[in-house]
């Protein structure tokens, strides 16, 4: 008569999982080795790399999604950087409606994103050596402003990455998504002008990113259009924080109390020049006409409604997530240009 089997662990012997210690020792690495190439594969030698890799697949190492990404050196989430202080986030509503965005973009992919702030040179520092450490795949930059080390930095690091907005000063081809923000200036300027105004004032953005420089190039141009000379005291630049706002028009008026329009770099500076205009007396758009740049919340949320250029968000942060999977994928960098809308309320 045969015996049953015994039951337990004599009975249920089987094959247990493999262990690092068991990937080091068949690839003939240490531990640490193996540990760097999970991680990404950072400081170690092309022949260790492909021993390890060729004792993970032999041996079947982790077959969860985590050993799966480990395997093909990828992390499987992508970050979001912003490159500015944390409070902003908070202040600006466009860099919530990027990554809102952004994340539904790449949830149609399984991708989760990581959000990540560096607005100091150590917070930047950081953050690099995070990304650089494999635990992310891609980045996608926010608000990169000229002079930073970070995208050069992230490019050393062989992460691909899409920039919003052209980055300044760079060389070599740079992944990005850009609105046309020459263009919409040159179409909000026309509206003033053609609204009969002749006396127009600009808050630009600041002049160490792609948005602040194209806007003012953009102010310039159709005023040399019109024939309108070029006036020192019409031009003031601000941070696009609503505080900037109030100070940039308090500093305009102070200097051309004529002046009769006034071209904002964007909704939040442009919500808070109408609080300093009304403060000072000024009726808008009766007496000064207000332009903004988003077509954000805040520009709706205005008293009067700002007549603004309307970014087109959905198609950027689509855009931005598409090329940086293109990259992942092992694609050549590419840029694209949306076009902008003028939008007219009551504010122009």
């Amino acid at each position: 008569m045969t015996e049953p089997a015994p039951r337990g662990r004599a009975a249920g012997r089987t094959r247990r999982a493999p262990t690092i210690h068991d990937v080091a020792a068949e690839a003939g690495v240490s531990r640490g080795t193996v540990s760097r190439v999970l991680q990404g594969g950072h400081n170690v030698s092309p022949a260790a790399l492909e021993a390890v890799n060729a004792a993970i697949n032999k041996l079947g190492y982790v077959v969860n999604r985590a050993a799966r990404s480990l395997v093909m050196q990828r992390s499987g989430s992508v970050a979001f950087l912003l490159t500015e202080p944390q409070e902003r986030f908070f202040e600006d509503p466009n860099f919530t409606t990027l990554l809102r965005g952004c994340t539904a973009a790449l949830a149609e992919h399984d991708i989760p994103l990581i959000l990540m702030t560096a607005g100091s040179e150590a917070e930047q520092r950081r953050v690099t050596r995070y990304l650089a450490g494999g635990h992310v795949d891609g980045v996608l930059l926010v608000s990169s402003h000229s002079g930073s080390p970070m995208l050069d930095q992230l490019r050393q690091a062989e992460l691909p990455v899409v920039s919003c907005g052209k980055p300044l000063g760079q060389r070599g081809r740079v992944s990005y998504v850009a609105a046309d923000d020459r263009e919409g200036a040159k179409d909000m300027v026309r509206h003033l002008i053609e609204a009969g105004r002749r006396r127009i004032a600009t808050i630009a953005g600041p002049q160490d990113t792609p948005g602040g420089v194209e806007r003012l190039y953009g102010y310039r141009e159709v005023l040399g259009e019109y024939g309108m000379a070029h006036d020192d005291a019409l031009v003031t630049v601000g941070d696009y924080s609503r505080a900037a706002g109030e100070d940039g028009i308090t500093r305009l008026l102070a200097a051309a109390p004529d002046l009769d329009a006034v071209f904002v770099a964007s909704d939040l500076m442009a919500d808070g020049a109408l609080d300093a205009l009304q403060r000072s007396g000024r009726r808008v758009p009766e007496d000064v006409a207000v332009g903004g740049f988003d077509d954000s919340a805040v520009a709706l949320g205005a008293r009067p409604p700002l007549t603004t250029i309307r970014q087109p968000w959905d198609r950027i942060s689509d855009s931005m997530v598409r090329l940086l999977l293109a990259q992942i994928a092992g694609e050549e960098p590419a840029s694209v240009i949306l076009p902008t809308e003028l939008v007219v309320r009551e504010s122009a």
